[in-house]
């Protein structure tokens, strides 16, 4: 049975994606703690991350490492948040998101009732940053 990510990858399901490759994607999340909050999801579902090739675990970093980077500058954050979590999908995803204190890592204060129109705003922002940044590649449109 395919996890909710393998259905919002294979487009059964609607997401907005802000990177697209053969091996990695990244989507905001339905349910952020701050604006542009991303998962970075490999495309092979792995259970656990500890579970995942070293390859596999390299590439999700990598695009988390470049989400993160351009987060801060966009979204005007002291850093980039990560955190490997897994409890509420069956298929690893790192949660990427701006954050200024540590006060923003409580999953507690997630938004459970987003205004799609701003997540919409901030993955067209999140995605116009990577661009700049020079990952056009693997950007999609929307």
């Amino acid at each position: 049975m395919s996890t909710l990510f393998t259905k919002i990858i294979n487009g059964e399901i609607p997401g907005r994606f802000v990177w697209r490759e053969d091996d990695v994607v990244a989507f905001l999340t339905v349910g952020p703690l701050a604006d542009g909050h991303t998962l970075v999801v490999p495309v092979k579902e792995v259970d656990r991350w500890t579970d995942a090739s070293p390859e596999v675990l390299g590439r999700v970093m990598e695009v988390a490492r470049m989400i993160g980077a351009v987060q801060v500058d966009v979204f005007d954050a002291a850093r980039a948040g990560l955190i490997v979590a897994g409890y509420e999908i069956n298929h690893m995803h790192v949660h990427v998101w701006p954050s200024n204190s540590m006060a923003d890592f409580d999953f507690g204060s997630v938004d459970q009732h987003p205004d799609p129109a701003k997540l919409d705003a901030n993955a067209e922002k999140l995605r116009e940053g990577l661009r700049k940044a020079g990952h056009s590649e693997h950007v999609p449109d929307a």
